[in-house]
C-alpha cells in the first residue's frame, strides 16, 4: 500500500488550454500572443516532466522509509527498560 497523496492544485489554466489558444491565433492569423503562449506552455510542460520525475522516486522512498522504520524498530529493542523510581 503506497502512502502517496497526491495533492490535486487546482490550476486556472492546463496545457491543452494554451494549445488551443495557440491553433486560434494561428487561424486568426494573430501572432502577438504567441511569444507569450509559448512561454506558458513550457512552464506547463515543466510541471508536468518535474512531476513524472517525483513519481518514479516514491517507490525508493518507501523501501528507504520502511527500511529506516526496520532499524528503529531493531535499535528500540536494543535499549534498556526504564526505571521508575
Amino acid at each position: 500500500m503506497t502512502r502517496y497523496r497526491p495533492n490535486y492544485w487546482h490550476i486556472n489554466r492546463t496545457l491543452c488550454d494554451v494549445l488551443e489558444e495557440m491553433r486560434s491565433c494561428v487561424k486568426g492569423v494573430t501572432f502577438g500572443a504567441m511569444p507569450g503562449l509559448i512561454e506558458e506552455a513550457q512552464m506547463l510542460g515543466n510541471r508536468m516532466e518535474s512531476a513524472l520525475g517525483n513519481l518514479k522516486e516514491i517507490p525508493k522512498m518507501e523501501a528507504e522509509y520502511e527500511r529506516l522504520r526496520q532499524e528503529i524498530k531493531k535499535l528500540g529493542a536494543k535499549l534498556p527498560p526504564d526505571k521508575d523510581d
